[in-house]
């Protein structure tokens, strides 16, 4: 696990990734501060998911540089940087289908960074189920829960493994706004109670301007804005890009 050490937590320098002719994140640059919470927004397309997976290790970029805590992370490959304390949801749902809701979030502190064991890690599991509102999952099959259950099962197995930087990618797809609200709760409840970096990918533009410190948004796999909701919200390039309201 990286110690934080430093005020930046993440910092992407030039970042490009290319699918042969196409150029799916172009020369993209921004940092990230400890314990602040990063809305990453942008039409689909825009390269928002690419630069999640580029940062998670699941995919290595082209060129540049992406550094956590100051330590270069590019191109490790993903199970080396989710032991750095970096963890991740999906936009859509990746479970153990077989397992139970248990054994789902389980995995996740036997696989990142925290590595739990025995009665220690199904006593971590059974608390973080209850703390996205299921506490009676436990022994049910994930295939039998409802999507939006299986993504609250999802985001209790990324904090099992206690990331110091938490990578949420579409966390309230399909939800209703009550649940929208919970689930605002609960991810600002990590962020302050445990100090967690987040980055955050949500279409929703009321949740991401409420919950945010910073807004970084793509169009095209580049950056055409950086800032504070309220300078996000007034810029005209962001404007005609992405919100499509008028002056």
């Amino acid at each position: 696990m990286l110690s934080p050490t430093t005020t930046d937590a993440l910092t992407a320098a030039g970042v490009t990734k290319r699918f042969g002719g196409l150029v799916a994140v172009d020369n993209m640059s921004f940092k990230l501060a400890e314990r602040e919470v990063l809305g990453l927004i942008g039409p689909n397309g825009s390269g928002k998911t690419t630069m999640m997976n580029l940062i998670s290790g699941a995919l290595k970029a082209t060129s540049g540089e992406i550094s956590v805590y100051g330590e270069v992370v590019t191109g490790i490959g993903a199970s080396k940087v989710a032991r750095k304390g970096i963890a991740r949801t999906f936009q859509l749902v990746r479970m153990l289908p077989t397992m139970t809701a248990l054994e789902n979030v389980a995995a996740g502190g036997v696989f990142g960074h925290a590595r739990r064991w025995g009665k220690e890690l199904d006593d971590c599991a059974h608390a973080l189920l209850e703390r996205v509102g299921l506490p009676n999952a436990a022994s049910a099959p994930v295939s039998a829960l409802t999507y939006i259950d299986q993504k609250r099962v999802e985001l209790a197995r990324a904090l099992a493994a206690e990331p110091t930087l938490l990578l949420l990618d579409e966390p309230m797809a399909g939800m209703n706004v009550e649940e929208k609200q919970d689930m605002c709760r609960f991810i600002l409840d990590v962020n302050e109670q445990y100090g967690t970096t987040i980055v955050l990918i949500e279409h929703d533009m009321g949740v991401v301007m409420d919950i945010s410190d910073r807004v970084v948004v793509l169009d095209y796999g580049k950056k055409i804005g950086d800032g504070t909701p309220d300078e996000v919200r007034a810029d005209r390039a962001v404007i005609d890009a992405y919100l499509g309201v008028a002056h």
